[in-house]
């Protein structure tokens, strides 16, 4: 029996909140790895470590530093009633975290190892060029190729709502909306037949609404994320913390929506819709109930320039943008 040729390329969701991994196998399955994108640092002491081990906590020491990674780094910052640290900030590098780099180079080669062959194409996301803060991609673009190239890839960048697009709207000849709702920042996309039309980014994601949130209910940033996670539905609040999330959740919602109408109608060259098209939301910000409702209610608002058929979650809001990198780099491979 002759073995099935690996598919090569490889696509990369670098997100504030999680990293997706996503690749093909011998048997042309899907496979997604994630990884929360945070840490959390603790006393190097032989307690500490041979607790940690006992436990099955993963952790990495460099140096005269411990840290806990990923979604254990979560899981004990709500224990010890701490924040996680970040490499990530508003969707780029954190400047303000000098482990930022070396934490995610160990977070991505644990989710995406090293490149099967000399060359493997691999698509990573980058955000839209931030409209609403002086923050550009250029530097956090730039890191991130080279940490590929270091690990043995051919890396490209892509925006996360084109990727959202490519991984969502094929049965629409890849012409929507297609937004990127993460943690640090709303990526949109207005694409016709693949090609973004329109492209930038909100400095306003989730962490804009934890730490809201937190700021008028005097609790933890954590501890915000920890609630919205747990399952609310923003539409039904059933107590004080849930209404905060729902309130701050629409008003993000209507900025959103009245930035998209503003740059395109203020952009020249926009493509005209004769149809109505699709918008399709990925990422976890876009996972808690009742979103579709809000987005769809916001809608109605306002005088959108765009023609909407339908408002969508996407298949698998969390992966949706790995997988439209993934999709990208296997086309590479003719």
């Amino acid at each position: 029996m002759t073995q099935e040729k690996t598919a090569l390329g490889k696509g990369l969701d670098i997100g504030t909140v999680n990293l997706v991994a996503a690749q093909q196998d011998d048997g042309g399955k899907t496979i997604v790895r994630k990884q929360r994108n945070a840490f959390i640092d603790i006393p190097v002491d032989p307690y500490q470590k041979n607790m940690l081990t006992r436990l099955k906590v993963p952790y990495v020491i460099q140096g005269t530093k411990m840290y806990v990674l990923g979604d254990a780094a979560f899981e004990l910052a709500n224990v010890l009633n701490r924040n996680t640290r970040r490499p990530m900030r508003e969707g780029m590098l954190s400047p303000k975290e000098s482990d930022a780099l070396p934490v995610m180079k160990l977070l991505i080669e644990n989710i995406l190892g090293k490149a099967r062959a000399e060359g493997e194409p691999c698509f990573f996301s980058v955000p839209g060029e931030p409209i609403d803060s002086t923050l550009n991609v250029v530097y956090h673009r730039d890191v991130f190729e080279s940490v590929l190239k270091g690990f043995g890839y051919v890396p490209t960048h892509i925006n996360e709502g084109h990727a959202v697009v490519i991984a969502e709207l094929a049965d629409e000849e890849f012409t929507g909306i297609g937004i990127s709702c993460g943690g640090g920042m709303f990526n949109v996309c207005v694409s016709y037949k693949s090609m973004p039309a329109l492209a930038f980014s909100t400095s306003r994601g989730g962490d804009w609404i934890d730490t809201n949130v937190s700021n008028v209910l005097g609790i933890k940033s954590a501890r915000a994320t920890l609630i919205k996670e747990k399952g609310v539905d923003v539409a039904l609040p059933n107590n004080r913390e849930e209404e905060a999330i729902g309130i701050y959740y629409r008003n993000l919602i209507n900025y959103t929506i009245t930035i998209i109408k503003e740059r395109f109608e203020s952009s020249e060259g926009m493509p005209t819709f004769p149809e109505p098209v699709a918008l399709v939301c990925s990422g976890g910000t876009a996972m808690i109930g009742g979103f579709q409702k809000l987005v769809e209610e916001e809608l109605r608002k306002i005088n959108f320039p765009i023609p909407i058929k339908d408002v969508r979650i996407a298949k698998d809001p969390l992966n949706a943008v790995a997988r439209g990198c993934l999709l990208m780099a296997m086309s590479e491979q003719g």
